[in-house]
């Protein structure tokens, strides 16, 4: 089974959610650790290490700092932040920056469940309700809607392909996507690819970062 390696200062956390891995993946492996020095050393000591669970605040992490020096030191290793920040720019930065995901504290146990399932079948895992949530505008947020997709790039999606980006912009796994808009997953997949190549972007998060504040009803009437 799974070796997984839960690094989180919060000695009941880390509990609960190996408690969540016991029981959610029996016979997993789970090992613990309280900081970033300590995950850096086991993450090189353990080369088959499924996944790592990263705690956002506990010591040496800096930030998202963390997160790119246990990148940069074990790259072939999925990472995924879990933490109590609930900030839509964060979320998506941690992806950026290389997570696999990105799970709050505060989802209940067969939602942690199902996000580490999704991400251990190879997928990236968002928190849709954080990703769909509206922040008032900031400077960076004018900024970044400047950068958004241009109006005829989505004109020329399709609108079934229209869907599967709205979906993909909720967080929604390929998977997900093919039973919501009951079509296949292959499918789906071949829609992504189309998407990606529209928008002139390289990857599903770059496509999810473009899509933050579009309004899809809009194109989806036409």
């Amino acid at each position: 089974m799974y070796k997984i390696l839960v690094a989180d200062d919060h000695p009941l956390f880390r509990e609960a959610i190996c408690g969540v891995i016991a029981n959610g993946f029996p016979g997993c492996e789970t090992l613990e650790t309280e900081d970033l020095d300590s995950a850096l050393k086991i993450a090189a000591e353990e080369d088959d290490l499924d996944l790592i669970l990263l705690d956002l605040n506990m010591p040496g992490m800096n930030g998202l700092n963390g997160l790119i020096s246990l990148r940069n030191e074990s790259p072939t290793i999925p990472v995924v932040i879990v933490s109590a920040e609930q900030d839509k720019q964060i979320v998506l930065q941690a992806i950026t920056y290389g997570a696999v995901g990105f799970i709050t504290k505060s989802s209940p146990r067969e939602q942690m469940t199902d996000a580490l399932q999704q991400i251990l079948n190879g997928n990236v895992y968002l928190p849709s309700d954080i990703i769909r949530s509206e922040k008032p505008r900031s400077s960076i947020q004018r900024r970044h809607d400047d950068n958004q997709i241009p109006a005829e790039m989505l004109s020329s999606l399709t609108r079934r392909q229209l869907l599967v980006l709205e979906r993909m912009s909720e967080g929604e796994s390929n998977k997900q996507i093919a039973y919501h808009l009951n079509i296949a997953e292959t499918t789906v997949k071949a829609h992504v690819s189309a998407i990606l190549r529209k928008l002139g972007v390289h990857n599903r998060i770059q496509a999810v970062l473009s899509a933050g504040n579009i309004n899809f009803n809009q194109y989806l009437k036409r």
